[in-house]
Order: C-alpha cells, then structure tokens, then sequence
C-alpha cells in the first residue's frame, strides 16, 4: 500500500477522477447525502491518499481554516475494518505537520468517529450539530 499526499496540482488526471468517486461512493450513495461536494476547496487542499493495485483506498484532503490552523475533512476508507482509516488519518497528521507547519487541526466529525479521531488526540471541543443531516461534533488536535 502507498501512501500518497499530493497539492491538487501534483494531482494526475486519473487521481483526481478515482478521488471524486470514492468520495461519492461513500458520501452520497452509501451515507445517502446529497450535498456539493466539488466545493472548491480542493483547490487548495492537500490530498492524502492510500492506494494499491486496485486503486485509491483511502482518502482525507487538509487545508487551511486560518492562519494557525488546518481542517481536515473527507476522511474516508473503502475497506473497512483494516486498519486503513487511521493510517490515512496518521498520514494526513504528518502532512499538516510537515507540510502546512500549522498549529493545530480541525475537524467536524461524525459523532460515531468521535473515539477513533480520539485514540490520536482529537477532542470535542463544542456541542453537536446537524450537517446534511448526519451528527456531528468539532473536534481539534493540537500539534
């Protein structure tokens, strides 16, 4: 398995088509959420990805919230239960840390995530809320 963290312009053509569709895959048609996800803030983002020979497997994109301070969001897994989710939540870590030099990271969780962000430093840090009608909570790890 690599891993794989891109700018959205070191992204291939391919990448970007096999990050959209894994991103509908889960966000749209699994979650049955409809919501914009080609948001612009790809454009900016880095990307973080874990792929083998059957494609990307993993995913989350980094960015900045402020001047201090990095969101990560659309953090997903395509084969669960392996382990895959935390080492592309460690990556993304890494990359916020090495690359962006930010302070700390913020994430807006799904409230069942809420102990996986947790076993690596995240905290709640606000009440839950309602996003394209799933739970959520803010969490932030500092760094």
């Amino acid at each position: 398995m690599d891993c794989i963290m891109k700018t959205f312009e070191e992204l291939t053509a391919r990448e970007v088509y096999e990050i959209l569709q894994i991103r509908s895959a889960v966000f749209v048609v699994e979650q049955t959420c409809v919501y914009q996800d080609i948001d612009g803030v790809d454009l900016e983002a880095w990307h973080v990805f874990l792929r083998d020979d059957r494609g990307i497997r993993a995913y989350l994109r980094a960015f900045w919230k402020d001047e201090t301070t990095a969101q990560m969001g659309r953090v997903l897994t395509v084969d669960r239960g392996k382990g895959l989710g935390m080492e592309v939540l460690q990556a993304g870590i890494r990359t916020v840390r090495e690359e962006m030099k930010a302070e700390k990271i913020f994430i807006e969780a799904q409230t069942y995530t809420i102990d996986f962000y947790g076993r690596v430093g995240f905290r709640v840090t606000g009440a839950e809320f309602l996003e394209d009608g799933i739970p959520h909570v803010p969490m932030e790890l500092e760094l």
